[in-house]
């Protein structure tokens, strides 16, 4: 069919453009906040409050649609949030007196169209790529993209340390934010082009009482609360410091920023590297005792940071963290797949979780700010030296002692699932979203839909639902 082979080389193609977005808004953020001169207190809620309205965005994101067809909400919201990026780069020339918070509201409206576009771009993909292909299709396409944003990630660096030589460090912002909207509306334009088969099938009577029902059933398993709350606790308590990790390095360590982004990329390619190895370790073992080894690494990390400004060791430090994350995020969410009722609606239970998890980044992250903004009071209470500690050392060691009490109060309740077998489907269904090199990768899953009456008239070989 040539509507599909041309849809499918236009998502190709969409991947790398939207890539140029993503990796900006990733891994830039806190830095860009840092740069318009936002307070230790401001930095939690730039961490905080965009990820929370964007769990928000998710939540609504099936009932919102409902009411439209699918493929021109997703470019509607496409362009629109490449306007709010490039608000963004305005916005570094503009630098107006209250420019943290204009930021920090246009990254409530980045987060919340990125969410409710992610439901129905799975849901569109899934009923569209042909199941032979799945796995080729979406593995060149995770390559296609991490080479992207690594290219644009190492470029944003060299352009910005030139700019801040130059004395116009606002002016390397305002250029990197608007090749990222230039590229979301490449994405928007090839994503108009691309064809949905399902469009004119919507179902209009999608209520969200439905999906408020759905997650209360959901909330009663007890393996899965547990689960949940071990998780979005172990997000919050990350929260804490994970602002502070670019303050640290380009404030008081004085990293350039093309320093800033070679370390971020240090993480994000052991992330890559080690994926195999923790996915094959989890289905010999199981996925209990990757998420133990990990949870008891990761509450290390901040605190190893503080023993040495030396660039290599934080290098190395950095490689550590991207082998921890990886392994911690791969097998929580094999953990989710396996504890779920079978035959139950993964995307119900995989939103709930996100939703709690944003919840609970978006507590950490204020509570962080508070940290730090009162660590002068905190440590005279300890009777410490604040000239020889401050207040990034405090949010660190505060970060550093909750992780623990969480993986010491909820890795002894979570039990090892029997596992459920796993199709080939899965290997789709779990796919590289994006990377962050303080909080890991976002694994993203597809939804596919059900065979049925019209899909077959469309295709004869429509995929099936194997959740």
């Amino acid at each position: 069919m040539s509507w599909l082979r041309g849809t499918l080389r236009r998502s190709q193609q969409e991947a790398a453009a939207s890539s140029t977005m993503t990796a900006t808004s990733d891994n830039f953020f806190n830095a860009y906040a840092i740069s318009l001169g936002a307070s230790l207190g401001q930095m939690g809620w730039v961490a905080g409050l965009p990820q929370l309205f964007g769990s928000i965005a998710q939540l609504v994101s099936v009932w919102l649609a409902s009411h439209f067809s699918r493929k021109q909400f997703i470019v509607v919201c496409a362009v629109l949030q490449a306007l709010v990026v490039m608000m963004m780069g305005a916005l570094a020339a503009w630098a107006p007196d209250n420019a943290v918070w204009l930021f920090i509201a246009l990254a409530v409206g980045y987060h919340g169209f990125i969410n409710l576009i992610q439901p129905h771009w799975r849901a569109w993909m899934g009923s569209i790529v042909p199941k032979r292909r799945r796995g080729t299709f979406f593995a060149a396409r995770t390559r296609l993209t991490m080479a992207a944003s690594l290219s644009v990630f190492i470029l944003g660096g060299g352009l910005l340390t030139l700019s801040e030589h130059w004395g116009m460090t606002w002016l390397g912002f305002t250029l990197l934010f608007s090749l990222a909207a230039m590229g979301r509306f490449t994405s928007a334009w090839l994503l108009w082009q691309m064809h949905d088969p399902d469009d004119g099938d919507k179902d209009k009577d999608i209520a969200f009482v439905t999906t408020l029902k759905n997650f209360k059933l959901a909330w009663q398993d007890s393996c899965f609360r547990k689960y949940s709350l071990f998780v979005a606790s172990m997000q919050g308590m990350v929260a804490i410091s994970a602002p502070y990790f670019a303050v640290y390095m380009l404030e008081v360590l004085h990293f350039s920023y093309l320093e800033f982004v070679i370390v971020s990329v240090a993480s994000i390619i052991t992330q890559f590297i080690s994926l195999r190895f923790w996915g094959r370790f989890s289905d010999k073992f199981g996925n209990r005792y990757v998420m133990v080894f990990t949870s008891c690494l990761i509450p290390s990390l901040p605190l190893l940071w503080l023993f040495s400004a030396d660039y290599g060791y934080i290098l190395l430090i950095q490689a550590l963290s991207g082998l921890a994350w990886s392994g911690f995020t791969l097998s929580t969410a094999n953990y989710l797949y396996d504890i779920r009722p079978h035959k139950s609606d993964f995307a119900t239970y995989a939103a709930l979780q996100a939703a709690l998890g944003a919840a609970c980044v978006f507590i950490g992250a204020l509570a962080g700010g508070a940290i730090s903004a009162s660590s002068a009071e905190l440590l005279l209470w300890f009777n410490q030296d604040e000239s020889l500690i401050g207040p990034i050392f405090t949010v660190f060691v505060v970060s550093t002692l909750l992780r623990s009490v969480v993986s010491y109060w909820f890795l002894p309740k979570l039990d090892e699932p029997k596992v459920r077998p796993r199709p080939e489907l899965l290997k789709l269904i779990f796919r590289i979203g994006r990377f962050n090199a303080i909080t890991g990768m976002s694994l993203d899953w597809l939804s596919v839909v059900k065979d049925n009456d019209k899909k077959s008239k469309k295709d004869p070989h429509p995929p099936q639902d194997t959740q």
